[in-house]
């Protein structure tokens, strides 16, 4: 019978950085531990097979070494998360991050591969997170990131509308009683459908859609947006 594998010194090293950033940060219980591939957006991209060395990251406790690549290792925690990336360990929070969804892969374009998005960590600076070109848009971190952000920021947000606060989600505004953009803009009875359409942002307004609007890339937290456009359109609970 197989024991255990143990871990080498700078495992051991990168776990404790890892807890004390999140400790640091109140994030709360460890959930889940992924790889993934990761850069800052200032950096050149660089893009990874990422969820690909999971197996061996699982069995072994790392990633298997890539060169040219930066691998990440992802720590999901009730609160937020914690990247590991090139010796540096960046926190995001739920309840503070901005996440923005990245352009989908282009099939004829290598560099461009598997389900990412770009995160804000809790000092702004902006991180790419991608998987592999084996997996679809289900990632599970992308799955968790986008619910625990949902589950963080949706009741901040209806409270600060219930106290006549104006959100703004990139280019689009909302009260507790209207939405709008540009020239367009909507009592929320009128509000029926948000939708995306080659990647910017439409609204249906009594019927009629009403785009192009922003582009989705530009739009901070657009799931939470979405939830918004549910719970106060005419077939929410409002």
């Amino acid at each position: 019978m197989t024991g255990p594998v143990r871990r080498t010194r700078s495992e051991e090293l990168l776990l404790a950085r890892v807890s004390a950033a999140a400790g640091r940060e109140h994030l709360g219980k460890r959930r889940a531990t992924y790889g993934a591939a990761a850069h800052t957006a200032h950096a050149k991209p660089v893009w990874a097979r990422g969820i690909r060395g999971l197996p061996a990251f699982i069995r072994y406790g790392r990633l298997p070494a890539t060169k040219g690549r930066d691998d990440a290792r992802l720590d999901l925690y009730a609160q937020g998360m914690t990247i590991a990336v090139k010796g540096r360990i960046l926190v995001v929070r739920y309840d503070t991050t901005s996440v923005f969804r990245t352009s989908p892969p282009h099939p004829r374009d290598p560099a461009r591969v598997g389900p990412s998005c770009t995160v804000t960590d809790v000092t702004g600076e902006r991180v790419v997170l991608s998987g592999g070109p084996d997996h679809d848009d289900a990632a599970p971190w992308h799955s968790e990131i986008q619910r625990g952000v949902i589950r963080s920021q949706l009741p901040r947000s209806l409270d600060a509308l219930d106290r006549g606060k104006r959100l703004a989600f990139g280019d689009i505004w909302l009260t507790s009683e209207q939405i709008g953009y540009g020239e367009v803009r909507a009592w929320w009875p009128q509000v029926r459908h948000l939708r995306i359409r080659e990647e910017a942002l439409e609204l249906d307004i009594d019927g009629r859609w009403h785009g192009p609007g922003p582009g989705v890339s530009g739009i901070p937290n657009l799931f939470v947006l979405s939830a918004l456009v549910e719970h106060l359109g005419p077939d929410g609970a409002r």
